[in-house]
C-alpha cells in the first residue's frame, strides 16, 4: 500500500524497499506488543493451554498452564504489515506468503489437536508429515515455475556447481520440510525459538537484498535473483513480530508460539534460504536448529541400533537441562552460538 502513495502522491520515501521495510518493522512489533495480552487473556479464558509432554522433564510441569498458538498472532500481524508496505504485485513476496499461511495452518491444527486432546501429541504424525511435504511439494513446484534459478551452489564459492533442473523441486522439498522439523523441535524453552530464528532471518533478508540488486550483486559476484529483494519487507515484518513475541515469550514465558509459529517461522526460513541461493549455508545460519534435530536424529538411530542412549534427552536442549544447569543460561548461550554462527555465514558475501 506504501509503494502506491509513491506511484500515486510521488511520495519519493516509499519507493526504496529499506525504507518500508523498516516501516514493516516497527508496525509489526508495535502491533504484537500492543495485541499480544489481549490474546493472552482470551486464550487462558479458553484454556488454550499447552499440553506438557509426559517425556519433557520435570520442570516443566509449572508451565502447564501457559497459553500457546501465539504464532497465529505474530504471522498475522507480519501479513498485515507486508500487505501495508510490500509491493504486491511481486512474486517472491506472493509465495513467501503463502509459505507462512500454508505453515501456519498446519501449525494450528497441530496444536488445535493438542488442547482438544490435552495431548501433547498432536494430529498423527503420518498424516502431519504427508501434509507437510505436500505443502512443501507445491510451493517449491511454484518456484520451479517462476523460473528461480535452479544452479546448486556452494558457500564461499562464486560459481555454482552444477545446474538441478527439475530435480531441485525434490530437493527444496527437502530443505522446507528439514527445516520446518528443525525450528520445530527447538521450540522447546522459553524464547529460544525466537532469538535464533531472527538471526536467520536477518542474515538471510541480507543475502535476499543483496541478490536482488543489480549492483551489489555483480559486485560481490553473488547470483542475481530478480525482484528477490522486495521479500526483505516480508521478512523485516516477521522479524519486528518475533522481537515483540519475545516480549512476552521470554522466560517465564507467558505464552508459547506453538506449531503454528514454529512451523511457518521454519517454512518461511527455508524459502528464504531456497531464494536467496543458500540452501547450504542454512547449515551454518540456522546452526541451533540443525544441533537440535541432529540430535533426535542421533538419540532415535542410537536406540534403535544399540538400546543405548547418546544424550539423557533429546532434544540437546533437554539434554542440557537434565544435566543440571538452568533453562536461562542454556537458551542464552544457544543464542550466543547462533550469533557466532550467522555472523560466520555473513562472511560468505565477501570471502567467494
Amino acid at each position: 500500500m506504501l509503494y502506491y502513495l509513491y506511484t500515486l502522491l510521488d511520495i519519493n520515501i516509499f519507493q526504496y524497499i529499506t525504507v518500508r521495510a523498516a516501516i514493516a518493522f516497527f508496525v509489526a512489533f508495535f502491533l504484537v506488543i500492543f495485541l499480544m495480552p489481549s490474546y493472552i487473556l482470551w486464550a487462558q479464558k479458553k484454556q488454550a493451554n499447552q499440553p506438557i509432554s509426559e517425556f519433557a522433564p520435570k520442570n516443566h510441569l509449572h508451565k502447564v498452564n501457559t497459553p500457546t498458538m501465539g504464532g497465529i498472532v505474530f504471522v498475522g500481524i507480519t501479513l498485515f504489515s507486508a500487505l501495508l508496505c510490500a509491493r504486491l504485485d511481486h512474486i517472491y513476496v506472493l509465495l513467501g506468503i503463502a509459505t507462512l499461511c500454508c505453515f501456519t495452518l498446519l501449525g494450528v491444527s497441530d496444536d488445535y489437536s493438542k488442547i482438544a486432546h490435552n495431548k501433547n501429541a498432536g494430529i498423527c504424525a503420518r498424516h502431519k508429515f504427508f501434509v507437510q511435504t505436500l505443502i512443501s511439494f507445491i510451493l517449491s513446484l511454484a518456484l520451479y515455475w517462476t523460473t528461480l534459478n535452479t544452479e546448486f551452489y556452494l558457500p564461499f564459492l562464486k560459481n555454482p556447481l552444477f545446474d538441478w533442473g527439475w530435480v531441485g523441486i525434490l530437493f527444496w522439498t527437502l530443505v522446507f520440510v528439514a527445516t520446518s522439523n528443525a525450528v520445530n523441535l527447538t521450540d522447546g524453552l522459553d524464547g529460544l525459538a525466537a532469538i535464533p530464528s531472527v538471526y536467520a532471518l536477518t542474515s538471510l533478508s541480507v543475502f535476499v537484498y543483496v541478490a536482488g540488486h543489480s549492483g551489489l550483486s555483480a559486485y560481490l559476484l553473488y547470483p542475481k535473483v530478480l525482484d528477490s529483494g522486495e521479500l526483505v519487507v516480508l521478512s523485516a515484518a516477521l522479524i519486528g513480530s518475533l522481537i515483540g513475541f519475545l516480549w512476552y515469550n521470554c522466560h517465564p514465558a507467558q505464552v508459547f508460539m506453538g506449531d503454528s509459529g514454529s512451523l511457518s517461522l521454519g517454512g518461511f526460513i527455508a524459502y528464504m534460504a531456497i531464494v536467496s541461493k543458500n540452501e547450504i549455508l542454512l547449515f551454518l545460519i540456522g546452526f541451533i536448529f540443525v544441533m537440535e534435530a541432529l540430535s533426535v536424529i542421533l538419540q532415535i538411530g542410537s536406540y534403535k541400533t544399540r538400546r543405548k542412549k547418546i544424550f539423557l534427552m533429546a532434544p540437546l536442549h533437554h539434554h542440557f537441562e537434565e544435566r543440571g544447569l538452568s533453562e536461562n543460561k542454556i537458551i542464552v548461550r544457544f543464542w550466543i552460538i547462533a550469533l557466532m554462527s550467522n555472523l560466520i555465514a555473513l562472511l560468505s558475501l565477501k570471502l567467494r
